[in-house]
């Protein structure tokens, strides 16, 4: 019987996700689901960059872009706490 390869510590795969959005999608080897991510994030990054007032702050601009990145990391995140968890129990 093979062991299976241990996956990504889940808090680097944060810390990489908190870098770049999608990228902890790739490390949990969800690629599809990490690029969806950067897609929705651009997309509305680009929606709210346009639509916001010119007196609103570069933060408030990229609100729709944050937001996504946010829930991508919560995502990835949960995703590496989940797999880890599993490849630990399975190894007893």
């Amino acid at each position: 019987m093979s062991a299976a390869k241990a996956p990504p510590h889940p808090h680097l795969v944060l810390a990489i996700a908190t870098l770049l959005p999608g990228m902890g999608q790739v490390m949990n080897r969800q690629p599809v689901r990490g690029l969806t991510f950067v897609f929705f994030a651009l997309l509305l990054g680009a929606f709210t960059l346009k639509t916001a007032a010119p007196e609103v702050s570069f933060v408030g601009k990229m609100a729709g872009a944050l937001f996504v990145w946010a829930i991508a990391m919560m995502d990835a995140y949960r995703t590496a706490r989940l797999r880890r968890a599993i490849w630990e129990r399975d190894r007893r």
